[in-house]
């Protein structure tokens, strides 16, 4: 059986599946979570598959993405307006999370809208020199606030229990 198969016809393949969506930009939990359920997970295995993927590239994205922009400004300029374009956003970001340092972190990743969420608190993080060690247990409780706002909203309190 070949991967994709596995992906789309195992209850472990649609968990994995389901964090692979959620480890995406943009879509994060946000979408995982519905995702997940679309493709016959519980409501609680969507959850904690969404969680898992959309934490996964955060501590990454917090120690190597300054790194990463200066490797490929110097490797591709071609791409230096998109390098200028992450560091613009992160720095716009981060000015909404500087004043509350790490309750704001955690506040910013929790609003489940679009352009907030843990690809970007991180690249705050990353350009506010927050340590992971500190800024890691803020953006997984904002993962976790997110996720569970994201349930209730779209499934309702009852599909919880």
């Amino acid at each position: 059986m070949d991967i994709f198969n596995w992906l789309t016809t195992t209850a472990a393949g649609e968990f994995c599946f389901t964090m692979l969506v959620s480890m995406t930009p943009v879509v994060e939990l946000r979408g995982g979570i519905p995702f997940g359920v679309a493709r016959g997970l519980s409501v609680w295995a969507a959850f904690f598959a969404a969680i898992i993927g959309n934490m996964l590239p955060v501590p990454f994205i917090v120690v190597y993405i300054r790194r990463f922009l200066q490797w490929m400004r110097r490797r591709i300029p071609v791409l230096n307006a998109l390098a200028d374009k992450i560091e613009k956003k992160a720095h716009l970001k981060g000015q909404k999370v500087t004043k509350y340092k790490y309750l704001g972190l955690m506040l910013f990743v929790a609003i489940p809208l679009p352009g907030t969420g843990a690809w970007t608190g991180a690249l705050a993080a990353a350009f506010l020199d927050m340590p992971l060690r500190k800024a890691l247990p803020s953006i997984f409780a904002g993962v976790l606030i997110a996720g569970t706002a994201v349930s209730v909203l779209t499934f309702g309190i009852a599909s919880l229990f």
